[in-house]
Parts: C-alpha cells; structure tokens; sequence
C-alpha cells in the first residue's frame, strides 16, 4: 500500500507533536515536513509534493486559507485539510473557496481524523459533521436568492402572466383569469419574452419552471 505523505501546518510546536505522534500510529501515513507559518508552508509543499498538508487557518501573518489557495493552484497534486478550533461559518466558506479539500475541528476523535485523511486521499471531499449542516443551509439560501434573481425584472402581473403560461394557458384564458383584455395579455407577454430574453412562450414557460416561479408569486 502507497503511504500518504504528509505535511503538519501549525504555529504550536505541541500541536505539530501531537498530529505526528498519532499519525505515526498508522503505516498508511508518512509525516514528511512540519510548519509553522503560511509561509513555510507553501515552501514545504514546494520541496516535498506531500499528497495532504494538515494545516491550521489561523497562522502568523498571511493565514491559512490564503496559503492554502497558494498551494492547490500551484500544486495541485496536493489536498489541503483545513483543522481548526473555530466552526465559524466565515472561515469555513472562505476555505471551501480557496479549494480546500476538507474542513475539520481540532476537537475531532482520533479515528475520525484518520477516516478524514483517507477519504481525502481517495478524492473524497470532507466536511467536519459539526459544519456540514451550515453548508447546506448556505447553498439552499444561494438558490434561492439565484431563482428569485432570475424574476427580478417583471412586474407582480408580469409574473402572474408568466405563471399561467407556464400553465399552458392561452392568451385568452389568461385574460379571462385576470380580468385583462387579449390585447394587454399579448403586451405583457411580449414583455415577459424580452425580459427573459427568450424567443417563445415555451421557453418562457420553461425558464418558469426552471427556476420555480411558483414560490416567489403571491396570488
């Protein structure tokens, strides 16, 4: 079996003793540099290609997270594992956009952080438990804001409009629906088309359905 090699990234020398004395422990793993800044760091992975640096996000001077950016876009054959005693939602997406491969807190069990580096070694990204709920509720918030985003531009009786031609209504029983004559339905959604920037009532349609008209309507 191919070791992992690995490389420890804190400023307390006790922590750095600690991960490599529980590292050690498993045959799978090879501790083959230590840090104890951002800085160092990236001069580590430089000379060592280690396949994961475990490093702590708060560092002397340039932080983790920006250290960490460094290493995936110039290495890349090496994973990045952010370990950290804060669970603030700040830092955690901060280090999911600087392309870090896992998130845990220092507060995790040992077999769990030996779990956590063999799923990374196998290209699985990973999540702490205590976190993962939070990104969720992130990329749900981001959708939403995305969908209602996507309606922005037409009026309340615009999207009323667009509803119902999602609906496969024709323009007079739109019109009978909303008490509006056939000729203001065609403007309204002659608009909606424009708006959308789409060439026909089934992309319009289409683009409603997509992006959930239904739950930003009040009716």
């Amino acid at each position: 079996m191919t070791k992992q090699r690995l490389i420890l990234v804190d400023d307390h020398e006790v922590v750095r003793i600690g991960l490599k004395s529980l590292l050690e422990r498993h045959p799978q793993f090879d501790v083959v540099g230590e840090a104890g800044s951002a800085r160092e760091a990236v001069e580590q992975v430089a000379a060592l290609k280690p396949d994961i640096a475990i490093m702590d996000i708060r560092l002397p001077g340039t932080s983790g997270i920006e250290a960490c950016e460094e290493i995936v876009t110039k290495f890349p054959g090496t994973k990045v594992i952010m370990l950290t005693s804060y669970a603030e939602d700040e830092m955690l997406f901060s280090a999911i956009r600087a392309g870090a491969s896992g998130y845990i807190l220092k507060q995790i069990g040992s077999d769990e952080l030996v779990k956590a580096l063999e799923a990374v070694s196998r290209g699985e990204a990973l999540l702490d438990p205590a976190v993962t709920q939070r990104v969720f509720q992130e990329v749900r918030r981001a959708v939403k804001e995305e969908e209602a985003s996507a309606f922005a531009h037409l009026s309340q009786q615009e999207k009323h409009v667009l509803l119902l031609v999602s609906e496969g209504k024709t323009n007079r029983e739109i019109a009978k629906s909303l008490f509006l004559g056939e000729g203001t339905v065609r403007n309204y959604v002659s608009s909606i088309l424009s708006k959308l920037g789409v060439n026909n009532r089934a992309e319009a349609a289409a683009y409603a359905v997509e992006h959930n008209l239904r739950e930003y309507i009040s009716m």
